[in-house]
Parts: C-alpha cells; sequence; structure tokens
C-alpha cells in the first residue's frame, strides 16, 4: 500500500474513534445535565479514563497521530484526521473540558443528591 494510502487510512480510522469518542463524551454530558445516569454512562466514563491513560503513555499523543507522522511531515494539527485545523489544535482542550464538566454533573447527581 501507497504511503498516501496508509496515511488516508490512518485518518478515516482516526476520525471515526474520535467520532466515538465524542458521542459518549457528549453522553456523559447529557447523562449528567438530565440526571438520567445509568450503566452506560459509567461505561462510557471508564472509557473516555481508559483513553486518557493510552493518551498518558504516548506523551499525550494518540497512537495514530504518532503511526501517521511515519506518513507525513506535514506540520498542521489535522494531518492524521479529518477535523478542521482550530479543532484538531484544540481537541483535547474543548473535550476534556465537556467531559470533566459531565463527570462533575453525574458525581453529584449521583453521590449528593
Amino acid at each position: 500500500m501507497k504511503e498516501a494510502h496508509k496515511l488516508l487510512a490512518i485518518k478515516i480510522v482516526h476520525t471515526l474513534i474520535w467520532l466515538f469518542f465524542v458521542v459518549i463524551i457528549f453522553y456523559v454530558l447529557y447523562s449528567g445535565v438530565t440526571g438520567k445516569v445509568n450503566t452506560l454512562t459509567w461505561v462510557s466514563i471508564g472509557l473516555v479514563f481508559a483513553e486518557g491513560i493510552v493518551l498518558l503513555l504516548f506523551k499525550m499523543y494518540c497512537p495514530l497521530t504518532v503511526l501517521a507522522r511515519n506518513y507525513s511531515d506535514s506540520e498542521k494539527d489535522n494531518f492524521d484526521i479529518f477535523l478542521p485545523n482550530w479543532l484538531a489544535k484544540y481537541n483535547k482542550l474543548i473535550f476534556t473540558t465537556l467531559f470533566i464538566i459531565g463527570l462533575i454533573l453525574v458525581l453529584v447527581r449521583e453521590f449528593l443528591s
């Protein structure tokens, strides 16, 4: 497979995984806002924590970003994913903030009400 095709495959997979995590982060936020906390909420929280551990192990880079580096020398933040550059640049800040808000709401609803 050509390098361009490998990079394209990584970008597609990376984008799909990113979308999955965005959905579960918004689900945690939704659960916290509405008080509809269930098993899926806790599974979602666990998955986000697992993702955080993976990012820590890879020095705050997604393993797919590390892999994609082999096929591109681009300096853009979105070289490895189908997102606008500004979103790729601030992705961790935006979605970590949303997750923390959702997590706090879930914890308050479950343990303080």
